[in-house]
């Protein structure tokens, strides 16, 4: 799919196997409607209650942190983790948030540092590479951003393609477009036009086009090139940027940090490396609201043991 493509709701959505998917929309857009105190307090509830049910994911985020943050004290790891489980469940009404809240009530929750960072480079006709991680509210980051500086996105297209038509929809309703992630001629053009792409090269995508890069305390973590790649080919500014929740009554800031002077050019190895200490400082502005649960060290150099139990 390209970035030029606009998916169409389709007849064939409404045939009972997609009856599930369209029923989760709905859940979705009437729970949206809630005053924010009780999406919080129904978003912690449903965490905990989810990683009582997937005790996988529960040992996912304790191992995640144990091999990042192997000296942090058991007694903060642990109240780290609970934060982090009230952060997963609240993410889910988060996106709900970002995908049917109207305009206004997303910019009554939202403040912006570094705009203007992003309107100088505009005015350069430059292109900008936003870095960002996958925090729990990343959803909601990005519909706060295209509210103020629209851009497009990289993403992967669901299978279910009813539930996909609605992800789109969600995903560019302040925004753009959107981009398949294995659309590489798409990006650079995109890039190369002067217009703004979210890019998050946080995740451990397979071993192709990949290499071995330290990560926190973990000294190879899987770390894709597809950020080398792109800004060699198309001389685009990097800006990192993330989304932090600040407080529990709602308030959400939209951080836009200085574009980078000093990224290597031409060496894909050392470019993956300062990508990672990117990667680490945008996690940091708030721990307990990054995606832990997944498995980012799944792939390891050939011969060395799997990192999960």
């Amino acid at each position: 799919m390209s970035k030029y493509t606009d998916l169409k709701f389709s007849r064939s959505f409404l045939h009972p196997r997609y009856w599930p998917t369209l029923l989760l929309f709905l859940l979705m857009y009437l729970i949206s409607w809630l005053p924010y105190f009780m999406l919080f307090r129904l978003g912690q509830g449903a965490g905990r209650l989810a990683m009582k049910i997937m005790k996988r994911r529960h040992s996912l985020i304790e191992q995640n942190l144990l091999l990042c943050f192997p000296d942090m004290p058991s007694e903060e790891r642990d109240i780290l983790i609970k934060k982090n489980i009230d952060n997963t469940g609240l993410g889910l009404f988060e996106t709900a948030m970002a995908w049917f809240w109207p305009d206004y009530r997303v910019a009554r929750h939202t403040r912006y540092e570094g705009m203007e960072i992003l309107e100088k480079l505009d005015q350069q006709g430059k292109g900008v590479l936003l870095i960002a991680v996958h925090s729990m509210n990343l959803e909601l980051g990005a519909r706060a951003m295209g509210l103020s500086l629209p851009g497009v996105g990289v993403y992967r297209p669901n299978d279910n393609p009813c539930y996909d038509y609605f992800q789109y929809k969600g995903r560019v309703r302040s925004n753009r477009c959107l981009i398949d992630r294995k659309d590489v001629k798409s990006m650079l053009k995109t890039l190369r036009k002067g217009e703004r792409m979210w890019y998050a090269p946080d995740h451990d995508y397979g071993l192709r086009r990949s290499v071995f890069a330290p990560l926190f305390a973990v000294d190879k973590a899987c770390t894709t090139t597809g950020t080398s790649l792109l800004v060699d080919a198309s001389d685009c500014a990097v800006v990192p940027f993330a989304m932090v929740r600040e407080s529990d009554s709602g308030r959400y800031c939209v951080k836009i940090f200085p574009a980078l002077t000093d990224f290597p050019h031409k060496d894909p190895q050392a470019a993956a490396e300062y990508t990672n200490k990117i990667v680490e400082k945008l996690i940091l502005q708030a721990p307990e609201q990054y995606m832990w649960l997944h498995r980012r060290f799944k792939h390891r150099p050939e011969g060395e043991p799997s990192l999960y139990h």
